[in-house]
């Protein structure tokens, strides 16, 4: 599976973005693709996946704020990000993999990254 990430950009606190995340060369409705986020000097944290059979899981820094959503017909997954605050800011990623699951481990196919940069 290739990812494209894509509607990163610079906002101010309390802004939205909505990330794309669009898919080629395997079947996009067999995997559970997940949204993670990394800040300089800070591990890959899970932010978001939604599984091939629609359920949907957060992690708790994002929780309420965040919206995962994925269109089959598109290939593509989405992250609606809400109430954003400065500490939001790092490189955004999305990544495909087969189970229902929160460690990057999980996840064996990665987009390139878009940065998202949150202003106070």
């Amino acid at each position: 599976v290739q990812l494209q990430a894509s509607g990163g950009g610079a906002v101010q606190a309390g802004g939205s973005l909505r990330l794309s995340c669009e898919a080629s060369g395997r079947t996009f409705s067999d995997y559970t693709m997940g949204w993670f986020r990394q800040a300089p000097g800070k591990e890959r944290d899970f932010l978001a996946a939604v599984s091939s059979g629609d359920y949907t899981y957060y992690g708790d820094s994002v929780k309420g704020r965040f919206t995962i959503s994925r269109e089959n017909a598109k290939n593509t997954v989405y992250l609606q990000m809400n109430s954003l605050k400065p500490e939001d800011t790092a490189v955004y990623y999305c990544a495909a993999g087969r189970l229902i699951a929160t460690s990057p481990l999980a996840f064996g196919f990665w987009g390139q990254g878009t940065l998202v940069t949150v202003s106070s």
